[in-house]
């Protein structure tokens, strides 16, 4: 199967059918030490996860963001939401992030890398930036979770402005935000499987 080196134009995207991705009951916020130690042991025992992160979006020249403040990560089945500012929830993030036993998928991670490192102190290991993934498979172009899902699933990964630029330092987040969040991590480790089988049919 030769993979075509470049992605769907928006047009073609926008008559898709949409992505089936991760419902409300399948979304966990995690807001205790108790809830991010469980969380942690589904996580490690995965593996392999998408991973994301939102910040509060800055809008002024020369501002700074504080973000990250919501960080997710995503199984098969699951997404864990965690809230940066739940202080208890600290130890499980940098174990997470820090651990080789569990590798992270993401899509242009390199902004959240530098987030994290500046709010944690930290640099995660383990890390699969799908970006580089198609670059090389011979994209010349960015490849971001959108076009990815179109190509691989022939599916429409919906994502809204108003979301995208929401309040993620809100201490409770609205379910569209959850759902936003949840299935940016979900999107990652579905292609993330994908393009894997891609390889063996190859």
């Amino acid at each position: 199967m030769i993979t075509p080196k470049t992605a769907p134009h928006k047009a073609e995207i926008a008559e898709m059918e949409p992505f089936a991705g991760l419902q409300m009951d399948s979304v966990f916020v995690v807001s205790s030490g108790r809830q991010a130690d469980i969380a942690l042991r589904e996580l490690t025992e995965a593996g392999v996860v998408g991973f994301d992160t939102e910040s509060k979006p800055t809008f002024h020249k020369g501002q700074k963001s504080e973000g990250p403040h919501v960080l997710q990560f995503a199984t098969r089945h699951k997404a864990f939401i965690f809230h940066s500012h739940v202080v208890e929830s600290h130890p499980a993030i940098i174990q997470l992030l820090q651990t080789e036993a569990v590798t992270k998928i993401g899509f242009d991670l390199r902004g959240d890398l530098q987030q994290i490192s500046n709010r944690f102190g930290i640099r995660p290991a383990s890390i699969v930036d799908l970006g580089r993934s198609f670059k090389q498979l011979g994209y010349r172009n960015t490849i971001g979770a959108t076009s990815a899902i179109a190509m691989l699933f022939k599916r429409r990964l919906h994502k809204s402005k108003s979301v995208t630029t929401s309040n993620w330092a809100a201490k409770e987040l609205t379910d569209r935000q959850l759902l936003y969040a949840a299935n940016d991590a979900y999107a990652a480790i579905q292609v993330f499987h994908a393009l894997e089988e891609l390889g063996r049919e190859g």
